[in-house]
């Protein structure tokens, strides 16, 4: 499960997760916690990985558990044609 989609960002900074991602988050060094409307959250207020373009709240976008990056969905689609 390297590449996970995510269908739709919650704000332009993160989006809440389920414990299952929480291990991928950390290691990425992309985990939020205490926050009062969840308990886990994907940081990615950097943008996308390759060009920087930010996720807006709605936006799909992807998560590669291996590398930490964050990719718009044109750029996660890319890759994950070539994975």
């Amino acid at each position: 499960m390297p590449l996970i989609h995510f269908e739709t960002a919650d704000s332009t900074e993160r989006t809440q997760i389920g414990e299952g991602l929480v291990r991928f988050a950390v290691q990425a060094g992309r985990l939020e916690t205490g926050r009062e409307e969840g308990k886990y959250f994907l940081n990615h207020a950097d943008g996308c990985g390759e060009d920087g373009t930010h996720i807006a709240p709605g936006d799909a976008f992807f998560f590669h558990t291996e590398t930490g990056d964050i990719l718009c969905r044109d750029h996660g689609e890319e890759r994950s044609n070539e994975e």
